[in-house]
């Protein structure tokens, strides 16, 4: 039978520890992640899901035919879950002791995504469901590297690469039952 290890923290230490340090808010000793290289991958996560926010507004006022009506309000269920990504991803940049990257200038090129539009309701609905595969491997990419060394950051990766799943899987629906060609 293996041995058990016993769970032994030194809290002498770790309050003296969180006295010294108090001003490094939420990042410890503990986080083992390279803090400036997180924020500026986090930032990139953020520029994503703005892009995606503008896109599928775009998308949502631009749809038009038979099936406009569904279409734009999965659009709009999209825009506003994307939005909610973004708002996220710029409170764990702030807990930790970054800036959340808001300025437009260079927001595509910092997107993992791209804005891009489409004639047809079928080409809006292609294009993002591009996009939404796009974030799932660049997502998953994250998670992978992310790992042990930060897990709140990665938790909320894991979250919102669930979501983005799911609105992949929404827009394949879509365009199976669209019936545009």
């Amino acid at each position: 039978m293996a041995a058990t290890q016993v769970f032994k923290s030194d809290i002498e230490a770790i309050r003296a520890r969180a006295r010294k340090h108090m001003m490094d808010g939420a990042v410890t000793g503990a986080y083992k992640a390279d803090r400036d290289r997180v924020l500026e991958v986090l930032n990139e996560v953020l520029a994503t899901e703005i892009v995606c926010v503008l896109r599928y507004k775009s998308h949502y006022y631009r749809a038009r035919g038979i099936y406009k009506e569904p279409v734009a309000a999965e659009f709009l269920e999209h825009a506003a879950e994307e939005q909610a990504h973004a708002d996220r991803v710029s409170e764990r940049i702030a807990q930790l002791g970054g800036e959340p990257n808001l300025n437009p200038e260079g927001l595509a090129a910092r997107s993992h995504s791209e804005y891009r539009g489409g004639e047809s309701l079928r080409e809006l609905i292609q294009e993002d469901l591009v996009a939404e595969r796009i974030a799932v491997e660049t997502y998953s990419e994250i998670i992978r590297w992310l790992a042990d060394d930060d897990p709140t950051t990665r938790r909320m990766m894991e979250d919102i690469l669930a979501q983005e799943e799911e609105h992949a899987d929404d827009l394949l629906d879509l365009l199976e039952r669209s019936g545009e060609n």
